[in-house]
């Protein structure tokens, strides 16, 4: 028999070591997701929020609404994890947020003791019109990178809405990880993706988001900070579309790559439909700055303890 409770404290203990507070898991004054594996272990819906969620028999779905007018204070938690060295989340998760609605969803996903691991989101997110949605979600991995991160997500940002998307995998292994990000952006609408990654060993990262800006003066921004170090590698593809009078987009990625065996490529794609569509991308691969790590070491800290500090302080 499955022991909720006590599934639930491991995934809090979890969710501290990402980050997190578990008392926030336990306010009844917050909305909130628990999904560990293929259980639904908490939920909770709060005035204008409503959330509605189901097991598969490899994960869970949930539909998230934000009514119309709404305007949420507190942050919407999520929390998904597999807590076994081995398993498949398969997570379908469709956000609609009502004209003029407001919320921030905290997302943390967590795979501490994964060998073999699979997480695979699949979401769909529709802003209405004037309504703004703000995604945060960070990642917390053990150190042997045996964890598949998979999402691929497809967001429709109606007139004047705005859409801010964080994907955060700083701490542990990142193992295989495929972004897969698609938005379109009507009149006014903005649009913000940024992915913040730490690699090590043989992690394997590839991010790809691509902008649609459909609407007249429609903004997008695609902006990427990746770390690579030993034997790691990434690739990023970065577009955006202007097809929209007077719309605006820019990619900005920027690779820093720690040793002789790290491998970095970054590909920014620019189309211009419309000619009064202005777009512009900046892409930069390097090394972390070795005076930096001098003056750390001068302070007592290890070589690989000082690129850690200047690589936290990149991925901030």
């Amino acid at each position: 028999m499955f022991d909720y409770a006590q599934e639930f404290e491991l995934l809090a203990r979890a969710y501290e070591q990402s980050g997190g507070n578990p008392q926030e898991l336990q306010n009844q004054q917050q909305g909130l997701l628990v999904v560990s594996g293929n259980h639904i272990l908490g939920k909770q819906d709060i005035p204008g929020l409503v959330i509605e969620g189901e097991s598969l028999s490899d994960g869970a779905q949930a539909k998230i609404l934000v009514k119309a007018h709404t305007h949420i204070a507190q942050p919407v938690h999520l929390c998904f994890g597999v807590l076994p060295v081995e398993g498949v989340q398969r997570i379908v998760a469709d956000f609609i947020l009502e004209e003029d609605a407001r919320a921030t969803f905290l997302a943390h996903c967590m795979f501490p003791n994964a060998v073999k691991v699979q997480h695979i989101m699949t979401g769909t997110i529709n802003i209405g019109s004037q309504a703004r949605m703000e995604y945060s979600e960070t990642h917390y991995h053990g150190e042997l990178g045996g964890v598949e991160v998979l999402p691929t997500i497809s967001a429709n940002i109606g007139p004047g809405g705005v859409y801010i998307s964080t994907f955060k995998l700083i701490d542990g292994a990142a193992g295989k990880v495929r972004l897969d990000y698609d938005a379109a952006v009507q009149e006014r609408g903005v649009v913000e993706l940024y992915a913040k990654i730490y690699g090590k060993h043989l992690d394997d990262i590839t991010v790809r988001e691509s902008i649609a800006l459909n609407g007249d003066n429609a903004r997008g921004l695609a902006k990427s900070r990746i770390v690579l170090r030993e034997c790691a590698k990434a690739e990023v593809l970065g577009e955006v579309v202007g097809n929209g009078p007077h719309t605006r987009g820019h990619v900005d990625c920027m690779e820093i790559v720690q040793g002789k065996h790290a491998k970095a490529s970054a590909l920014p794609c620019l189309k211009v439909v419309d000619d009064t569509a202005k777009l512009t991308h900046e892409a930069a691969i390097g090394s972390v700055d070795k005076r930096q790590v001098e003056t750390l070491m001068a302070r007592g800290l290890s070589e690989q303890e000082a690129v850690d500090v200047i690589v936290k302080g990149i991925l901030k």
